[in-house]
């Protein structure tokens, strides 16, 4: 259980560095090297994953995602592979460290309400969330029980899987786990897919919020 916990692979100036930081840096060069190699040799292909990407999420949200895709699509693509590397043998998921699920619940927390705020302004953001003003301790805690969710439910479904998959494999090396990272993969892409989407309903409902607030005042 010990090695399957996330170790310290080295320190800079007494800071130790996990294994799953380091995975988490060779995972983000491997994926950009892949993002250039992929649009110089078949454009194509990119351009057909943007496009899928683009179509989940506008069907999410329910209007053109272009202005959040280049957020919501490296999400979705860093915690896609992120979730799936850790199902290769003596490879290590970066998400199954608590650490790195919470700081992507961070990224989606502070760019739900940059967005608000780009899109509303500073003062008239600040006065939707206290309005009525008996509501702001209920919006601090919904914004924060949000994060929170985010985090265990990714770090939480990733940490059970490759820890059953490691089990299996101690108990079972050869053919029978087979199903077993089939499946590993499987919820690393569903994982992917809900953190993904959960993203896109909160950025939405602020944007949606916004329309709302422009339809009365026009009204």
């Amino acid at each position: 259980m010990e090695g399957f916990l996330p170790t310290v692979a080295f320190t800079v100036f007494g800071v130790p560095i996990r294994d799953t930081v380091v995975a988490t840096w060779a995972l983000m060069a491997i994926l950009l090297v892949l993002a250039v190699v992929i649009n110089r040799r078949k454009p194509t292909a990119l351009e057909m994953l943007v496009d899928f990407i683009n179509d989940l999420v506008s069907g999410i949200i329910g209007r053109p995602a272009v202005p959040y895709l280049a957020l919501l699509g490296s999400l979705a693509i860093f915690i896609a592979a992120a979730n799936v590397v850790g199902v290769v043998p003596f490879l290590v998921s970066p998400t199954r460290d608590i650490n790195t699920p919470l700081a992507l619940a961070l990224v989606v927390f502070f760019s739900v309400h940059y967005f608000g705020i780009r899109t509303k302004g500073l003062f008239r953001y600040l006065k939707e969330m206290a309005s009525p003003i008996f509501l702001l301790p209920l919006e601090i805690i919904s914004q924060i029980s949000r994060t929170i969710s985010l985090t265990l439910r990714l770090f939480g479904n990733i940490f059970s899987a490759e820890l059953i998959l490691a089990i299996v494999f101690l108990l079972v090396p050869l053919f029978v786990p087979l199903p077993l990272a089939g499946l590993g993969i499987f919820t690393g892409l569903l994982q992917a897919y809900i953190f993904t989407a959960l993203a896109a309903v909160y950025i939405g409902a602020g944007i949606e919020a916004v329309e709302t607030g422009r339809k009365k005042e026009k009204g």
